[in-house]
């Protein structure tokens, strides 16, 4: 029954990881510019914020790619257990991803001459951090219903009741392997 948020996530998911591709290859070849002291290129350009917001966004691209191989594996099994590491993961990529949006937005305000890898790679990071929190809304889903994902509210994780132990006697002497 927890399609609806499976069945968006998987697409938003695919997009996002090869949006994060390209950030990383622009962004790469604007860093090797940048710090070959070649800024008078005609596509680099830069100004002030450049390199922070170079820095952050190929941090940010590599943490958003990893974060994706983990979405795979959570939306293959769709399962409370899988989204711990999927949700983690991908929290972290969007909170790099926003600061990197952060260095974008100032680099768009300080102004000057940006070549177009980056004004590309300014737009590509400013719509990957709103595509970005629209996938962890989504694999978050289930705990607003279990319509939208796995619900959080399981019976069998973590609540125990009196007498529900495991009662020791021969039958538990030995492990099996």
């Amino acid at each position: 029954m927890a399609t609806v948020g499976r069945n968006i996530a998987a697409p938003l998911l695919f997009l996002n990881l090869v949006m994060y591709f390209i950030v990383l290859g622009f962004a790469s070849w604007c860093i090797n510019r940048y710090i070959n002291g070649q800024t008078a290129h005609p596509s680099m350009g830069g100004n002030g914020a450049t390199g922070f917001f170079l820095t952050f966004a190929i941090l940010a691209a590599v943490a958003g790619i990893v974060s994706k191989f983990a979405g795979v594996r959570h939306i293959r099994s769709w399962r409370t257990d899988s989204l711990a590491e999927a949700g983690s993961s991908s929290l972290l990529a969007l909170a790099l991803t926003a600061l990197a949006f952060g260095f974008a937005c100032k680099h768009i305000n300080i102004g000057g001459w940006r070549g177009w890898r980056l004004r590309i790679l300014e737009a590509i990071i400013i719509i990957l951090t709103f595509t970005q929190l629209l996938y962890v809304l989504l694999i978050h889903a289930g705990l607003f219903s279990s319509r939208y994902g796995p619900g959080y509210q399981d019976a069998d994780y973590g609540i125990r009741v009196p007498g529900d132990e495991p009662k020791a006697g021969p039958a538990m002497v030995g492990s099996r392997i």
